[in-house]
């Protein structure tokens, strides 16, 4: 299956990347002519693997009737000193709220996301030392 985005150009950094599933805004800092009008390219690529690994999580949660109140996905990220600048070590926090946590299944939905169904995480893996961690509040 081939996947096609397009991005066009706005003026000064602003672009706009559009898919057949909608647009998003992409922009540069300040310092370097952006206007604050968008993301940024590396801020889309954690956006891409916290939306990736909790659409599964919430599909897989209910399925599994474990649902919870609500929950969160967190992604901290180290970038490079040195061009070309990276991500070489990333945090994956799921923050879930809620009570009577049903731990055992919440925790196999995320395990399947990380080892099996999130592209993205796998994607991410290829460049990056992954790591994961499950938070639980009580409400």
């Amino acid at each position: 299956m081939i996947n096609k985005i397009e991005v066009n150009w706005k003026g000064q950094m602003l672009f706009e990347s559009v898919a057949p599933e909608g647009s998003v805004m992409i922009d540069a800092d300040e310092k370097v002519g952006g206007q604050g009008k968008g993301l940024r390219p590396k801020a889309m690529m954690l956006t891409a693997l916290a939306g990736c690994t909790a659409m599964d999580v919430a599909s897989l949660l209910k399925k599994m009737r474990a649902e919870v109140d609500d929950f969160k996905v967190e992604v901290e990220a180290n970038l490079t000193d040195e061009h070309p600048k990276y991500y070489d070590k990333v945090k994956v926090t799921y923050h879930f709220f809620g009570s009577d946590f049903k731990k055992d299944k919440i925790e196999k939905s995320v395990n399947l996301s990380v080892e099996r169904y999130c592209g993205v995480m796998e994607m991410f893996r290829k460049f990056s030392e992954v790591t994961t961690e499950i938070k639980y509040t009580e409400q």
